[in-house]
């Protein structure tokens, strides 16, 4: 044992080979699908409006490391997926002076306040999209395509119509709404990606997107002519985005399995009674948040026992 030198440190003593900036640059690729769909139907200005929320969140970023005088975090690619995720959830015509806005609070309110990466309690995109939505909510609700006509999206049109849209149209994409919202396909694709890499668990979208689906088909049932079908409920608005980058965040979600089907399922409950009674046709940013609210408590009361422990006398 002459001249080893041995380290001696906390559990765990396994680690893989994964790391934080290549699970966050795996995200950015799954994206992409998205990001280009969004582009192809939307044209020059969603690429726009990316470029502008991607640019600004780095930026942030990088200034409140600096003011703050904490480590620079800008390499991690953490705020990269911020702002992209922030720019496929708002709509493709919002000004670029208030996508940039939006990023401002996604990364400065939502993600650095709270100390930076695996602090922040609510996932800083939707963070970033609330306030968006609470200041300029005309903005976030104009959509219009590359041949200038302006529709509404496809659960709006239900919602407050009756009017129904081709699933096939909500799988290929060609459909009003948010920039990486629209296109199924794309989403699912970036989707499987991230679970064949094991970047994410399986567990959360399954539970997610089973119980919207499978509370969808039950009001479909009761009454087909008021509620939309079970596909139409999975593939239109941000269900599908929400399912697999919002919602498998590592760091305001369950770490336990049982945690994580509880949060799925909670949020897909959340998802149905707003689109089904609720005053807005979508859910799926209100049914995260609240749910990110949760999982601390979520945590508490599910974590697994510890051998040869006891209860307290």
């Amino acid at each position: 044992m002459s001249g080893t030198k041995l380290i001696i440190s906390h559990a765990p003593h396994i680690k893989g080979f994964g790391s934080v900036p290549g699970m966050m640059y795996g995200v950015i690729l799954a994206l992409l699908p998205a990001s280009l769909a969004g582009v192809i139907f939307f044209g020059l200005p969603a690429l726009m409006v990316i470029a502008t929320c991607v640019v600004t969140a780095v930026v942030t970023e990088w200034l409140m490391c600096l003011l703050m005088k904490k480590e620079n975090t800008v390499m991690d690619g953490s705020a990269a997926i911020t702002g992209l995720l922030l720019a496929l959830t708002i709509s493709p015509l919002m000004p670029l002076y208030m996508a940039a806005i939006g990023s401002v609070v996604a990364i400065a309110i939502g993600k650095v306040l709270f100390g930076g990466l695996g602090y922040n309690i609510f996932n800083p995109a939707l963070v970033g999209r609330g306030f968006l939505v609470a200041s300029f909510p005309t903005f976030m609700k104009t959509w219009k395509f590359l041949d200038a006509t302006t529709t509404a999206t496809p659960l709006t049109l239900w919602k407050f119509g009756g009017e129904g849209t081709p699933l096939i149209k909500l799988f290929i994409g060609n459909v009003g709404g948010c920039i990486g919202e629209t296109s199924a396909l794309a989403l699912l694709i970036g989707g499987a990606f991230l679970i064949f890499a094991k970047i994410i668990d399986w567990r959360m979208p399954a539970a997610y997107v089973g119980t919207v689906a499978a509370l969808g088909g039950i009001l479909w049932l009761i009454d087909p002519a008021k509620y939309p079908g079970p596909l139409f409920q999975v593939l239109a608005g941000g269900l599908l985005i929400g399912a697999f980058f919002m919602a498998t965040d590592l760091v305001t979600t369950p770490v336990t399995r049982l945690g994580t089907w509880i949060f799925g399922i909670g949020a897909g409950i959340i998802v149905i009674v707003i689109r089904a009674w609720g005053g807005l046709p979508e859910g799926v940013m209100f049914s995260i948040l609240l749910m990110n609210a949760l999982t601390p408590l979520i945590n508490r009361y599910t974590r697994p026992k510890i051998f040869g422990k006891g209860k307290k006398k």
